[in-house]
């Protein structure tokens, strides 16, 4: 019951443009002083005043930040075609995060046509300038396969300069293709080792893989009660997958006393959310038993 690996979603684009905000790189003059003050103060008014003729001028702070502002819909009404624009301009001139934005509206088509080929040109750009989530999309795009050819070898490489930056989801990425042998040797050791660094950080993909391998004993000697540890950290954020497994144990009593009302509770936030298995485990005599009681 693994998740899927496809991780590129709409709220990078915004996440991204929004810390990265005051960034504003190359510039230390006091008109983006002051409209990083007015910022930080929500005076987004003055921060687009101050920001638009700068950006004119063709200052790849500015241009970049006044895109920003149009992705959030800050000080301006929301309009992905000038956050398109303004991207373009500061990417242009080498700006990493306006590139990797631009890269990600490509791959969204916010602005702009969807275009995975022009997406992955902009996030080269960026990576090369060590731009960690444009290293982590270019493994996403490379690993699917999603609007360009499917290159296991390119995902690992760019999953790996990552994964060593620390990036959670790219450690995630990179223990799923060793635990399943895509683009190298299929090695559970490497897995655990990326999926525990993943784990430690909150990532609750990551977090149900490491409680499947010690419910399985793949890697690693068969340990319920390290099993239930990750899943619980994985279900507490909602986690479905690990909510069903966690119902599963509760069930037949692996590791723990078998206990209908845990096990119901469990099933029912992963029935909530669409697992089949678990809205029919909630059919089975002793869960129906289990609910009488309540």
């Amino acid at each position: 019951m693994h998740h899927n690996i496809t991780i590129i979603s709409q709220r990078w684009v915004t996440a991204a443009c929004m810390c990265c905000l005051l960034g504003v790189g190359i510039a230390t003059a006091a008109p983006i002083d002051d409209a990083a003050a007015a910022y930080r103060k929500g005076d987004y008014a003055q921060a687009i005043k101050i920001f638009r003729p700068l950006a004119a001028q063709g200052h790849a702070s500015a241009q970049f930040n006044l895109g920003v502002m149009y992705v959030s819909g800050l000080g301006v009404t929301r309009n992905f075609q000038e956050a398109v624009k303004w991207f373009r301009l500061a990417a242009l001139q080498g700006h990493t995060v306006a590139q990797f934005n631009l890269g990600m509206m490509y791959v969204n088509g916010e602005g702009i046509t969807r275009n995975y080929p022009e997406a992955v040109k902009w996030f080269h750009l960026a990576a090369t300038q060590g731009n960690a989530n444009a290293q982590f999309s270019l493994g996403v795009i490379y690993h699917t396969g999603e609007g360009v050819t499917q290159n296991y070898l390119e995902a690992l490489k760019w999953y790996r300069l990552v994964a060593a930056q620390g990036h959670a989801d790219a450690q995630f990425s990179l223990g799923e293709m060793y635990a399943t042998g895509q683009g190298t040797t299929k090695d559970d050791q490497e897995a655990l080792k990326w999926y525990r660094l993943a784990a430690a950080q909150g990532n609750t993909n990551a977090q149900f893989s490491l409680g499947e391998m010690y419910a399985n004993g793949r890697g690693v000697a068969l340990d319920y009660q390290e099993a239930l540890k990750w899943f619980r950290l994985a279900a507490a954020q909602g986690d479905a997958a690990a909510q069903f497994s966690l119902g599963e144990i509760y069930t037949n009593g692996r590791g723990v006393t078998r206990n209908y009302r845990e096990a119901l509770k469990w099933l029912r936030l992963a029935a909530a959310q669409g697992i089949e298995p678990a809205k029919k485990a909630l059919k089975h005599p002793e869960m129906v038993e289990a609910a009488k009681l309540e």
